[in-house]
């Protein structure tokens, strides 16, 4: 790793680039410490223009902390619904219950308190305080990590753990102490618009200050090993109607993946059977020729489904299991549902219209 000589340069070339350049997002026209926690939940592992809309129906939906704090379950994730990791949304309500609490209804203003609340890591905790507050504190995320593993040479992996550290000390040593939010957002914003994994140099505005630049190794950095591929498990998702035109559903366990979302009737596809009879092992629901309509994949974190949906159809005296319901188009329209079943859902709607 280099050492920055000009370290009050490289700061001052962000900070211009940043006022200039900067994308006009929500979330920058506040300084209000839960809106910016709200968006730096949503932004994880989001794309930026996917949040733009959730967060501004959720801040319109939440406008204070105790308007979130009183929302039941169902209507939480239902205005999460499509954004998926729904942990992070009872994270969040969990953690803004804290607040409200423990510290008054007001954000804790240093790392060791706020760093106690549900949900808040390292990054969130250091971008609240320095966004919110101006307080000189590291919020690193893989944005930030790029970024300087190309300006300091740093070949340290950064899928361990501990390599984040390093990047931490990094930003401490040179946030600037006058205006840390603009420092602290102004490498996130490199990071995403030009010192991308193929990055744009010729339009960087600390090119002259990047060592992996001079050396040509800027698309070496940073150093990742690769990911084991995580477990594919093929699913059959099975939207059954009933005489009446409703729609059979079941809400998922209170623990675990997808934990109390609603879904149609889903199953583990194995080999040795056809899908209605492990539909009918597992459920005790029997149809006769299911219709094919949508197949896709859907990855999560550690494991990817790959999943075909079928359409069928059942009578209004078939037997079904008390864990499942039969909802109007209207009523299944307002369930929380998470993003697979919402993938079929808008299927059904446009072959139904």
């Amino acid at each position: 790793m280099q050492a920055l000589e000009n370290k009050e340069a490289f700061r001052k070339a962000l900070l211009e680039w940043y006022a200039l350049e900067k994308r006009d997002l929500p979330w920058r026209r506040t300084s209000n410490p839960y809106y910016i926690w709200v968006s730096e939940v949503m932004l994880q592992q989001t794309r930026v223009d996917t949040v733009i809309p959730y967060y501004e129906r959720f801040i319109e939906k939440y406008p204070t902390m105790e308007a979130l704090a009183e929302a039941g379950e169902d209507e939480l994730l239902k205005m999460w619904e499509g954004l998926g990791y729904y942990s992070r949304a009872r994270n969040l309500q969990s953690g803004v219950r804290e607040v409200i609490a423990t510290y008054s209804g007001s954000v804790p203003e240093n790392r060791k308190e706020i760093s106690t609340l549900k949900g808040v890591g390292p990054y969130t905790a250091g971008a609240v305080l320095s966004i919110a507050f101006g307080i000189p504190e590291h919020a690193v995320d893989g944005n930030v990590m790029r970024v300087l593993s190309r300006i300091l040479l740093i070949e340290d992996d950064i899928t361990i753990p501990k390599t984040k550290r390093i990047f931490e000390k990094v930003v401490m040593d040179l946030i600037d102490q006058e205006d840390p939010s603009s420092f602290n957002q102004g490498l996130m914003e490199l990071g995403a618009t030009i010192c991308t994994p193929k990055p744009k140099c010729l339009l960087c505005p600390v090119r002259d200050y990047c060592e992996a630049f001079n050396e040509g190794r800027q698309e070496e950095l940073p150093v990742r090993t690769k990911k084991k591929k995580g477990k594919v498990i093929p699913v059959a998702s099975f939207a059954i109607q009933n005489e009446k035109g409703e729609w059979l559903l079941r809400q998922r366990p209170e623990k675990g993946l997808l934990a109390n979302l609603w879904e149609f009737p889903m199953i583990e596809l194995n080999t040795k059977k056809s899908a209605t009879e492990t539909l009918f092992e597992q459920y005790r629901i029997k149809v006769t020729s299911p219709q094919a309509f949508k197949s896709f994949k859907h990855i999560f974190t550690h494991l990817t489904w790959e999943v075909k949906s079928y359409y069928a159809e059942i009578t209004a005296e078939a037997l079904v299991s008390d864990e499942f319901q039969f909802f109007t188009a209207e009523e299944v329209e307002n369930l929380p549902k998470p993003v697979p079943v919402v993938k079929v859902w808008e299927k059904l709607k446009k072959e139904c219209s």
